[in-house]
């Protein structure tokens, strides 16, 4: 089949029409392409054009779309079964098991692992869970901030364009400035003057804004709709410290950035962090919907049984996909055979990409050359 750029193909923009015609204009934009199939990061579209897929995926399929070892798993579970709800299954115990076991020496607080289906029920349900445990109700996010887009989630982001006109938003939740050199709102000539700064605001934060009743602090390790915002060296783990001197939880939302995104499996493992909870999400599954909260019994004996449960979190398929991730990344070595080579992440100061002010937008928009 020959190949035409001329973008949408025939065939794309019969399928585009049919969207638009009968699915909600408010849904996900992106490029006029329509996917046909996808294998490691090659993606070929209806009229039998090909792509190299830079987002893997939208930051879900970090061993590859369609790996062989992935597709088996998960057919030869769609055979057996599907949707038990409630009941166990040997993929899911196994699963949970395997993921605590993953989890690094300075972090094994995170015994037990809750199985969800988004990354938005994985951080309400942290912050629910910080709510009942310390019986308090604020939670403090950072500007720039994405926790996802049901209501709690929402309330907890720092940026206006995912919660605009959605009011009244969850009460309790206050925001702070994140440490993002390149436009510290402090005007900082250093990062690490940045990043002190930050901590600083959080104790103005506590004086002026809060009534005292703070649950728990939730951050992104790197802000990812932010414009893929890498904090100073050190500040998350003073940040960490900053919320237990608080008398609250910290709660790693490393949705984004787990699973071998940054050079290591988990984020945290750049700071030696001990999170509360870990929130992961999107690589877990390499882009079947899962997801999972990460925390210490303790936390989640707080909770009655089956207080809090998801209809498809935990489900076998979900857990088989999961399984195979890890079988993946054990096998191939996939953090140091594809992320460790290049370094913890790539650079973000000013200097660093002469031409280039900053990435951002939703998912990652492009760039702004300097004028």
């Amino acid at each position: 089949m020959s190949k035409n750029y001329d973008l949408p193909g025939p065939k794309s923009k019969e399928i585009l029409d049919l969207q638009d015609q009968y699915e909600p204009s408010c849904r996900a934009s992106a490029a006029p392409v329509v996917w046909a199939e996808a294998h490691g990061a090659t993606v070929t579209d209806v009229d039998g054009n090909e792509y190299i897929d830079w987002t893997s995926g939208v930051l879900c399929a970090n061993i590859g779309h369609s790996h062989p070892h992935w597709v088996k798993a998960i057919q030869a579970q769609v055979a057996k079964v599907t949707m038990p709800y409630a009941y166990p299954t040997e993929p899911r115990a196994t699963y949970a098991k395997r993921i605590v076991e993953a989890m690094p020496d300075h972090a094994r607080n995170l015994d037990t692992c809750f199985l969800l289906s988004t990354g938005s029920e994985a951080t309400e349900a942290a912050m629910r869970i910080a709510k009942r445990v310390t019986g308090r109700h604020e939670v403090i996010s950072f500007w720039g901030s994405f926790h996802g887009r049901t209501w709690g989630a929402m309330s907890m982001a720092g940026m206006r364009s995912t919660k605009n006109n959605w009011g009244p938003l969850m009460p309790g939740t206050i925001y702070a400035p994140y440490p993002y050199f390149y436009r510290c709102p402090f005007g900082s000539r250093t990062e690490q003057e940045c990043a002190d700064k930050c901590i600083e605001w959080l104790d103005h934060k506590m004086r002026y804004e809060s009534i005292g009743d703070l649950a728990a602090v939730i951050t992104e390790p790197y802000q990812g709709g932010a414009g893929f915002i890498i904090p100073p060296d050190g500040f998350l783990k003073k940040l960490q410290e900053w919320t237990h001197e608080q008398g609250a939880l910290f709660i790693d939302d490393e949705i984004q950035a787990s699973f071998g995104r940054t050079g290591k499996m988990w984020y945290m493992e750049h700071d030696q962090l001990s999170p509360d909870f870990c929130c992961i999400g999107k690589g877990i599954a390499n882009g079947i919907p899962t997801a999972a909260l990460m925390g210490n019994h303790e936390l989640f004996d707080a909770l009655n049984p089956g207080e809090m449960s998801s209809t498809t979190g935990a489900n076998p398929v979900s857990a088989a996909a999961a399984n195979a991730v890890l079988d993946v990344f054990e096998s191939e070595d996939q953090v140091a055979g594809q992320v460790r080579s290049s370094g913890r992440c790539a650079p973000q100061g000013p200097g660093d990409r002469p031409g280039v002010r900053q990435v951002e937008g939703d998912e990652g928009a492009g760039t702004r050359p300097d004028d």
